[in-house]
């Protein structure tokens, strides 16, 4: 989108179709790619660029004003003062409620789009299309060394129903482009109950519609590197994640009173714990012949009732490394 004609007087421009949300905490290396990236789009309608600096340490934030000066009608800066992720606060869901757009885009400022007519597709796909929440593409992973695959493969290359998405299909957050539907999100769904955000964003998203996956869109670049909020995380800390988020997610679908979408998330979580028992017997860990003994009875009863015992997750966490 071309702001060379500056007009700082924000009334006198049509309001924004769309919004773009892009989280930053040190990340100077990176950012202006990011960046040039959302500016480097191409559409037939006004869109804004939400960057919130998570209290950065090195020079994230004064980039993002560079770019707030050049760009003044495009990006909407947001700077906290004391980090809010390390408080169990999370920033995103507070930008939904500032997005001004009918569509939300989401690029946080490590990773970045290589297709310029990236939201106008998204964008033009969703107008057409009412009973469709979403939009998503490909992804390509990349560290320091080069690309290695994509994030989506086989049968995550496709459409989603809705109750697909209310089950919290794996989507890559990066190419999404949705329907801005969020008010505030659910008690059950804050960032420390339920760390895998994004998961519950698709799930909640469900209720509104279906997920297309737009196969003609060139595939956005998700960067691996040792600051990566979760790209680099231990394998103990993202099953426990994981098992966090789909407990949350049993309790808020338990209080809606929607025992399938409860019953999912449950199995959900015993699938992390499966995998958790298996690293924990390879790893030959401390209590694993105990928590056996307790997963082999315990795990017929949760596929026969949907219930899950998150004291045995939490010692299966515990045992891996």
């Amino acid at each position: 989108m071309d702001d060379t004609v500056k007009n700082t007087d924000e009334t006198c421009l049509a309001p924004p179709l769309l919004s773009v949300i892009c989280p930053a905490y040190n990340q100077e290396a990176f950012i202006a790619q990011a960046l040039d990236g959302l500016l480097a789009q191409q559409t037939d309608f006004r869109y804004e660029i939400l960057i919130n600096d998570d209290a950065s340490t090195d020079a994230t934030a004064r980039i993002i004003a560079h770019y707030a000066e050049r760009h003044p009608t495009i990006i909407r800066a947001f700077y906290q003062q004391v980090n809010q992720y390390s408080q169990g606060r999370a920033c995103v869901p507070g930008l939904f409620g500032d997005a001004r757009g009918r569509y939300i885009a989401y690029c946080e400022a490590d990773d970045y789009w290589t297709d310029p007519r990236k939201l106008q597709q998204q964008v033009d796909f969703l107008e057409a299309h009412a009973d469709y929440v979403i939009t998503y593409h490909d992804a390509f992973v990349f560290d320091e060394h080069g690309q290695y695959g994509v994030q989506l493969q086989g049968h995550l290359r496709a459409d989603a129903s809705a109750l697909e998405l209310q089950q919290a299909r794996r989507l890559s957050t990066l190419t999404v482009c949705f329907r801005n539907v969020f008010s505030q999100m659910p008690p059950e769904l804050s960032l420390c109950s339920a760390p895998l955000n994004d998961m519950c964003w698709w799930s909640l998203l469900g209720a509104y519609g279906k997920g297309k996956f737009m196969a003609g869109i060139k595939p956005a670049a998700y960067r691996m590197h040792p600051g990566g909020v979760f790209s680099m995380r231990s394998d103990k800390r993202k099953l426990h994640m994981n098992l966090q988020t789909c407990s949350s997610l049993a309790n808020y679908y338990n209080r809606l009173g929607n025992q399938p979408l409860q019953a999912r998330s449950n199995l959900c979580a015993l699938d992390a714990i499966e995998i958790a028992m298996i690293k924990c017997s390879q790893l030959r860990c401390d209590g694993v012949v105990f928590l056996n003994q307790r997963a082999t009875c315990h795990f017929g009863r949760v596929r026969s009732q949907h219930q899950v015992d998150f004291q045995l997750a939490e010692l299966a966490c515990q045992g891996i490394r």
